[in-house]
């Protein structure tokens, strides 16, 4: 794995989960880390639990404003941009029939105007270095989950939004990539039990059993291939969509 020593990445969505264990991974490699959250003492605390390198900084990612602010700071205390996670994410998750605009709005929002915005404000910061990598964390939900057309229609979304950027910022030295994890062991994922009305260990159970490889994801699964998409070794990859997901 190339090293990624002098980058400087951003990560959305970094307080936990895998957000969390990306940026661990990336400051293991030797960048110098962003952390961006609600929650920003949930990212502080992954920091210093870990004695990484870099930033904690509360933001809101369906906020222009916030999100500018956010990038600014981050080329102003660390002296470049040259890379970009859009993990930040959140379910609210019900049938057609129970969804409110209220949740539909709100993951649209955060998920698909958020990485929207992120990438839209880092890309100013990456062309005129000509270069820098972004990634978009999609979802297997994307090819259709039952009581998730909220997640599932912007978890594909995404996937088009990384391929037209990869097009438009390919000329600057931009790659841009997008990520479909499976079942990921997060707080996310222990939702969608609560959600259906089974244990996690029940939902884990049913996972491995439908999986090739007969374990669940892990958060550093993805942080794994992250790095590597990130990293100078992934210089002729661009527009695609990689499924993590333990099966085809």
């Amino acid at each position: 794995m190339a090293s990624l020593e002098g980058r400087v990445a951003v990560v959305t969505g970094a307080g936990q989960g895998i957000g969390a264990a990306i940026m661990r991974r990336f400051a293991t490699d030797g960048a110098l880390v962003a952390g961006l959250d609600l929650h920003e003492e949930a990212v502080a605390s992954v920091l210093d639990a870990t004695g990484l390198r870099g930033l904690a900084i509360g933001c809101d990612v369906s906020q222009r404003d916030q999100v500018e602010a956010a990038m600014a700071q981050v080329d102003a205390e660390l002296g470049r941009l040259d890379i970009l996670v859009n993990n930040a994410g959140l379910t609210r998750d019900n049938l057609i029939h129970k969804m409110t605009d209220e949740d539909f709005d709100t993951v649209v929002g955060v998920h698909l105007r958020g990485s929207f915005l992120c990438s839209q404000a880092a890309q100013r910061y990456m062309v005129p270095r000509h270069y820098g990598k972004i990634v978009m964390l999609s979802s297997r939900s994307a090819l259709g989950n039952r009581g998730q057309a909220n997640y599932s229609a912007v978890k594909a979304a995404v996937q088009g939004l990384a391929r037209t950027l990869a097009l438009e910022l390919g000329p600057f030295g931009i790659n841009v990539n997008a990520i479909a994890p499976g079942h990921i062991e997060s707080a996310m994922t222990r939702a969608v039990a609560e959600r259906v009305g089974i244990t996690y260990d029940d939902l884990r159970a049913r996972t491995i059993e439908a999986n090739s490889i007969k374990r669940v994801g892990q958060p550093e699964d993805v942080a794994n291939l992250a790095a590597f998409l990130v990293s100078d070794d992934s210089s002729y990859i661009t527009g695609q969509t990689i499924y993590i997901a333990g099966r085809p």
